[in-house]
């Protein structure tokens, strides 16, 4: 097969497209994939040129971050002449930052991780509490707030403190 991003004949493997759909990912190149997560060589990425166009919303995706990331003449130049739908878009700009969020242990928490209870908690105006070593799926952070997360415990939607949750 075809790298998507470089167009070079290499054996393809999944990389996953953070900040989109569920388990949204690209079959890329072991180079490509390599040079996303580490330094990116200028000369390797000349391909974006057509990879932008591609059909697939995640490869557009990956070629629009790699051509802000390398920041060159030519890349700014292609990133002037690309045209993304407004969900794409949306998808690029969602990089995740650095959360601030942290569990009771100190472990980093972010957005759609499974937390477990590990204190009873009394749920205000619901009518229940929430046993300790409940897990909670799904998990968004709040953002105006670090000790603060949001999950479904009971069919409930809740802001728990973080001081109450431990990363699984």
């Amino acid at each position: 097969m075809t790298c998507p991003l470089c167009a070079s004949d290499a054996p393809l493997s999944s990389f996953p497209v953070p900040g989109g759909p569920e388990g949204a990912s690209v079959d890329i190149c072991a180079i490509c994939a390599a040079q996303i997560d580490g330094t990116p060589d200028e000369t390797h990425w000349r391909g974006l040129a057509s990879a932008m166009w591609s059909e697939d919303a995640a490869v557009q995706v990956v070629s629009v971050r790699m051509l802000k990331r390398l920041g060159t003449g030519w890349a700014q130049d292609l990133l002037d002449q690309v045209y993304l739908d407004e969900d794409t878009q949306a998808w690029v700009d969602n990089v995740a930052a650095a959360s601030q969020h942290k569990d009771a242990n100190g472990a980093t928490l972010e957005q759609g991780d499974t937390v477990v209870l590990i204190k009873d908690l009394p749920v205000k105006g619901a009518g229940f509490t929430a046993k300790r070593g409940t897990a909670v799926r799904g998990i968004s952070l709040v953002a105006d707030n670090p000790e603060h997360i949001e999950g479904r415990v009971e069919g409930q939607r809740i802001v728990i403190l973080t001081q109450f949750v431990k990363k699984k």
